[in-house]
C-alpha cells in the first residue's frame, strides 16, 4: 500500500534500484563482523516485496491494486489471506543465507504448521524481526499490518483497522464473513460470562462455608452418685439426699418438656 501511495516507488525503474539496494544491505549485514540476522532478514522480505510489485508494474500498467487485493483475499470458510502466507514463506526460504541461525529458527517454526493454522508465518516473521510476540498485547491492522491498530468493525467486533481507508480496502473479502465472524463472538462472549458467572458463584459457596458457625451442644454435669449421698453424715446424709431428690426431680421435669412441646 505505501508503494501503490507513493507515485515516485510506483515505478519499475524505481522499484529495481530499491530492492537492489536492499540487497547490498542485507549482503553487508551477514558478512560484517558484527553479524546482523535480523537486519539482514528483514531487508531481505522488503526486497521481496519490491521484486512482487515489479511484476505488477509491467508494460507502463500500475496493477499494484491487483497485487494488494490478492494478497487480502482470504479463503471463504474463515477469510484466512492464504496467497499473503505463500508469499511470505517463498520469501524465507529465497534467503540467500542457509547457515543463518535465524533462518534455521523461522524454518523450524514455519514448516510443520499447515497453511491456514497458527502459527501464521506473518506472526513468525513479526516476531523474529520486532522481537514482538505479534498475538500478545499487541494488535495489528488487517490490511497494512501497522502495529497498533485499534478500530475494530462495528459489526463483528473480531476484525481491526488503522483507518476507514484500510477497512474500505479490505472490505470487498471482509463482507463475506462478517456475518460468521459476529456469530463466532457473540458465542465467545456467552461462554465467557457462563464462566465468569459460575466462578463468582462458586467463590460465594466457599465464602459461606468458611463463614459459617458451628453450635455446640452443652455438656451435662456430672451426676451425683446414689451411694455418695448414702455415705454422708446423718445431716450431711440428709442435705446431700435433698439434693439427690431436687437433682432428679429436674431432669425428669427437663426431660418431660421436649415431649410436652413435640405433642
Amino acid at each position: 500500500m505505501l508503494i501503490n501511495e507513493n507515485p515516485l516507488l510506483a515505478e519499475e525503474t524505481a522499484l529495481n534500484k530499491c530492492y537492489k539496494v536492499m540487497d547490498l544491505i542485507c549482503e553487508k549485514c551477514m558478512k560484517q563482523s558484527d553479524m546482523n540476522e535480523v537486519l539482514a532478514m528483514k531487508m531481505h522480505y522488503i526486497s521481496c516485496i519490491f521484486q512482487k510489485c515489479i511484476h505488477f508494474l509491467k508494460d507502463g500498467e500500475n496493477k499494484l491494486d491487483t497485487l494488494i487485493k490478492s494478497l487480502l483475499k482470504g479463503r471463504p470458510s474463515d477469510g484466512f489471506p492464504i496467497y499473503q502466507e505463500r508469499i511470505i514463506r517463498e520469501s524465507i526460504r529465497k534467503f540467500p543465507y542457509c547457515e543463518a541461525t535465524l533462518l534455521q529458527q523461522l524454518v523450524r517454526s514455519i514448516a510443520p504448521v499447515e497453511i491456514g493454522s497458527d502459527p501464521t508465518a506473518f506472526s513468525v516473521l513479526t516476531q523474529a524481526i520486532t522481537g514482538q510476540v505479534g498475538f500478545v498485547d499487541v494488535e495489528f491492522c488487517t490490511t497494512c499490518g501497522e502495529k497498533g491498530a485499534s478500530k475494530r468493525c462495528s459489526v463483528c467486533k473480531m476484525v481491526i483497522y488503522c483507518d476507514q481507508t484500510c477497512q474500505k480496502t479490505h472490505w470487498f473479502a471482509h463482507k463475506k464473513i462478517c456475518k460468521n465472524l459476529k456469530d463466532i463472538y457473540e458465542k465467545q462472549q456467552l461462554e465467557a460470562a457462563k464462566e465468569k458467572s459460575e466462578e463468582e458463584n462458586t467463590d460465594s459457596k466457599l465464602d459461606v462455608d468458611s463463614n459459617g458457625v458451628t453450635e455446640e451442644q452443652p455438656e451435662a454435669g456430672p451426676a451425683v452418685p446414689q451411694e455418695d449421698c448414702d455415705a454422708k453424715g446423718p445431716e450431711e446424709g440428709e442435705k446431700a439426699s435433698l439434693q439427690c431428690d431436687a437433682g432428679l426431680e429436674c431432669s425428669q421435669e427437663a426431660t418431660a418438656g421436649p415431649l410436652a412441646s413435640e405433642e
